[in-house]
C-alpha cells in the first residue's frame, strides 16, 4: 500500500503516527504535491478532491479522509485505537481535533494564497474563534479520554495541537488551557510524534 503524503500536513501526520503506533510496515509513505490550487496528477486520479492523505490499496479502491484511513489502518492491524466501548467518544473527539486543523488551515491558506493587503481579517478571527471553542471543549470535557489508553482521538488532538504550534505559533492557545497543555507536552514526546514532527 502507499500513503500519498506531504511532510507538513497535519492530516497526513495523523496517519503516519498511526502507522508507527500500530507497528505497520506494509505501507510506503510517498510525498506528492497537494494544495488548494491543484496538485499531483496521481493524487487527483486517486482522490477526485485532490486532497491528502490518500491511501492506495492493491485490493480495493483508494481511501481518503484521514479519519477513514486511520480507521482502516487500525482494522488492518487488528489494533484498538477505536475501542468499541468508547467508539463514539473517540470519533467525536477526533472530529473536534480535525475541526481545529480545518479552521487553522483556513487561516494559513488566507495568508499563503492572498497578498497581505487582501487578507480578510474577520474571516481569520472567526476561524480562530472556532479553534478556541474546540480547545475549550477538549479542556472541559475530554481530558479523561485523552489521559486514558492510547486511542485515535489522542493522535488526532496531538497532531492538531502540533499544527497550531507549527503554523500559528504566534497565537497562544496554552495559557487558559493548562491541563490540555500539560497533556500535550507529554504526548508530543512519544517516539511516533517526535519522528513525524514537521520541520
Amino acid at each position: 500500500m502507499q500513503l500519498l503524503s506531504s511532510p507538513a500536513s497535519p492530516f497526513v501526520r495523523k496517519c503516519r503516527v498511526t502507522l508507527l503506533e500500530l507497528g505497520l510496515t506494509d505501507v510506503e509513505v510517498r510525498d506528492v504535491k497537494a494544495n488548494p490550487m491543484g496538485g499531483d496528477p496521481d493524487l487527483n486520479a486517486a482522490n477526485p478532491s485532490g486532497k491528502i492523505p490518500c491511501l492506495l490499496r492493491d485490493d480495493g479502491p483508494a481511501l481518503y479522509d484521514s479519519r477513514v484511513i486511520t480507521r482502516f489502518l487500525d482494522a488492518h492491524a487488528g489494533g484498538s485505537l477505536y475501542p468499541e466501548s468508547r467508539v463514539w467518544e473517540v470519533l467525536a473527539l477526533e472530529a473536534n481535533a480535525d475541526a481545529i486543523v480545518e479552521a487553522a488551515l483556513s487561516i494559513v491558506y488566507e495568508k499563503r494564497l492572498r497578498p497581505e493587503e487582501k487578507w480578510f481579517e474577520p474571516l481569520m478571527e472567526a476561524q480562530w474563534t472556532k479553534v478556541e471553542r474546540s480547545l475549550d471543549a477538549a479542556e472541559a470535557r475530554s481530558m479523561p479520554l485523552l489521559e486514558g489508553p492510547l486511542n485515535a482521538a489522542q493522535i488526532a488532538m496531538g497532531c492538531a495541537l502540533g499544527y497550531l504550534d507549527f503554523r500559528l505559533g504566534d497565537r497562544d492557545w496554552r495559557t487558559t488551557r493548562p491541563v490540555l497543555a500539560a497533556w500535550y507536552e507529554k504526548f508530543a514526546a512519544r517516539p511516533s510524534m517526535e519522528a513525524t514532527r514537521p520541520a
